[in-house]
């Protein structure tokens, strides 16, 4: 079936066949990905996608000794299949298996460790530098998507680059579909012949026999830019001092190919513009794929089918909440970072397109842009991943906190995410978020409760954060009336003695179970900032043990400031936080995930056992 992908176990491999093999071996990568990931899951149309290029790259390139750096990783499984992984591709994103995105520890191919997007050109410059520097002949690579182009850091990078004159080459991976065959032919040849000696000697020549006439010169150089600019959208691009060849199509081998050796022998900084179609191949992937971008196991044959609906997840809560809100409210608007459908804000997008924000992958925008609007008047919602947030906090306390401006952040994924693993965890924001003045922090233990919580948020008058879990709830029905909770206010879900457990979020539920079986009180907390100090102190005195729980870093969370909020009082009393470990955690099942980090009922009566026996 794979007569000749499975001779290639390494680069070298690859570089051994004729130019005359790759396509073929082009049409068994595409089936092989279409198999591997149907039974794993993972992001498929994406990696569907960068099939030729991945082909092209490790046939130009010494790989490892240059340095491919790839972009947020979404597109590097076929990377992944050509140096050495293919039969790992088994465990992908599983526990003890290969991680879904380039991981150092994982191959010396993986030159960069990544998750979050923007950050490629930072790094391979970074490594072209160290060439620069060492006197070494290799050569850096950035592959950077025209999504995680819009991240500001991309941009800081390349007006970085432009100025050091490293060899560094960006790839522009540039899949929105937007250049026709016939435009396309021309530009890759227009692309071959400007990635050439012969070109890049003229214009050497040029300029050296011009140097004498300025007028001329500038005249010459003005001609050729608009010459180039007639073809080419790269005037942006050569004015941060790259030299720009594209539109490139990205899926013929014979013009990558030709294109980037020409471009290997070039000094200084390279940027190509490659064209690729998401999904390519596999024609449900190219009717739909946003669905195929990242997907859960599926039947190959039939596709994706929608599952039968269940228990909201919190990301639906919060999406329901959004529309209902917007209603009743005009003042409301949303904002999101680029994760419309990830963060639930499609129907709103839908229903009020003019109040509905997308800013791209650009999280500092996104919050002082919210800061802006809240100034005059409006109250936005800004629908972020805690993993996101962690890239904005900056502006977090600057342009909000610091301004007491009412925005309110819809933090999706709190805790643990199961596949995606350490760079997509939120494990933090408990403890980042609790220390900045003048905010507000919830937590809620159930999908009603984030409703109400996200409407308590819309009446303070100053920043707020209701942060949830990713996933489902424990099944609680969602109440369309909202109702604003009191302010820093938990409450006793059960009464017991000797040991209090106090809850943040979603452990109550554990907490719940552990509860009964120890005959323990137990406290739904639902604000992390401000602390009910009444009832900490009334659980303090009336406990032997109080139990703090949490799906966030023991280090500075919300245990952290239970335990503040006692010794500022001075009462005493044995306590034990349970949360989240210091050391990051790599991808798996999320149910056993939480069990080994000991935030099961189980786990939770365990460790109290400890301490009472």
């Amino acid at each position: 079936m794979y007569s000749l992908l499975d001779t290639i176990d390494t680069p070298e491999a690859l570089r051994a066949l004729s130019r005359e093999q790759l396509p073929q071996l082009a049409r068994e990568l595409r089936e092989f990905l279409v198999e591997s990931v149907s039974k794993t899951g993972g992001h498929l149309s994406s990696n569907l996608g960068t099939v030729e290029l991945t082909i092209a790259l490790h046939t130009v390139f010494n790989t490892p000794e240059d340095r491919l750096v790839w972009d947020v990783g979404h597109q590097t499984y076929v990377h992944k299949i050509l140096t050495g992984r293919r039969a790992a591709m088994s465990g992908l994103r599983m526990e003890g298996g290969i991680a879904g995105f380039p991981k150092r520890e994982e191959s010396p191919y993986d030159t960069f460790g990544t998750g979050h997007s923007s950050t490629s050109i930072s790094a391979a410059l970074g490594m072209a530098v160290a060439a620069q520097l060492s006197g070494s002949a290799r050569r850096s690579v950035a592959i950077i998507g025209d999504g995680a182009m819009t991240g500001g850091m991309a941009f800081e990078a390349l007006n970085n680059a432009g100025a050091m004159n490293a060899n560094l080459l960006v790839i522009l991976n540039d899949n929105d579909m937007s250049i026709s065959r016939p435009v396309g032919a021309l530009n890759n040849y227009l692309a071959k012949l400007m990635s050439g000696r012969f070109y890049a000697a003229m214009r050497r020549g040029s300029e050296k026999v011009l140097k004498g006439m300025p007028p001329v010169l500038e005249f010459a150089k003005r001609a050729e830019e608009h010459v180039k600019g007639m073809v080419i959208p790269g005037t942006m691009f050569e004015e941060f001092g790259f030299n720009y060849i594209g539109p490139i199509d990205g899926h013929d081998l014979n013009a990558l190919i030709d294109t980037l050796s020409n471009i290997r022998q070039l000094e200084g900084p390279q940027f190509l513009h490659v064209v690729t179609q998401k999904g390519k191949g596999y024609t449900l992937a190219e009717e739909d794929c946003l669905l195929y971008h990242g997907v859960s196991k599926f039947d190959r044959t039939n596709g994706i089918v929608p599952k039968p609906s269940g228990n909201p997840s919190y990301t639906q809560v919060f999406g329901q909440w959004l529309c209902d809100i917007a209603a009743e409210d005009a003042r409301v608007v949303g904002i999101t970072p680029a994760m419309c459908e990830g963060s639930g804000m499609g129907e709103f997008a839908e229903k009020y397109p003019q109040r509905y924000f997308d800013v791209g992958i650009a999280e500092q925008h996104a919050l002082t842009f919210a800061a802006g609007l809240a100034c005059d008047g409006y109250k936005p919602v800004v629908a972020i991943y805690s993993t996101f947030l962690q890239r904005a906090y900056d502006q977090l306390i600057h342009d909000i906190a610091i301004q007491k401006l009412p925005v309110i952040l819809a933090i999706d994924r709190g805790g643990l995410v199961g596949a995606d693993g350490a760079t997509h965890a939120g494990s933090f924001d408990l403890s980042f978020l609790r220390c900045i003045p003048n905010m507000t922090v919830m937590a809620p233990s159930d999908e009603n409760e984030c409703r109400q919580m996200l409407y308590t948020a819309m009446t303070l008058d100053t920043p707020t954060a209701v942060r949830y879990p990713r996933g489902v709830g424990p099944g609680v029905a969602v109440c369309n009336e909202m109702q604003a909770l009191p302010v820093g206010k938990a409450e006793v879900r059960r009464e017991g003695v000797r040991v209090a457990i106090l809850a943040f979020g979603s452990m109550l539920a554990p907490a719940l179970i552990a509860g009964e079986q120890l005959d323990a009180t137990v406290v739904n907390m639902r604000f992390v900032k401000p602390l009910d100090a009444e009832l900490l102190h009334r659980m303090a005195s009336a406990h032997e043990l109080v139990v703090t729980v949490e799906e966030n870093t023991v280090q500075g969370g919300a245990g952290s400031a239970v335990a503040e909020c006692l010794a500022e009082a001075g009462i005493a009393v044995n306590l034990l936080h349970l949360g989240l470990p210091d050391r990051f955690i790599d991808q798996g099942d999320p149910v056993k995930m939480l069990a080994d980090c000991g935030l099961d009922s189980a786990g939770i009566i365990v460790a109290i056992n400890k301490l009472t026996k």
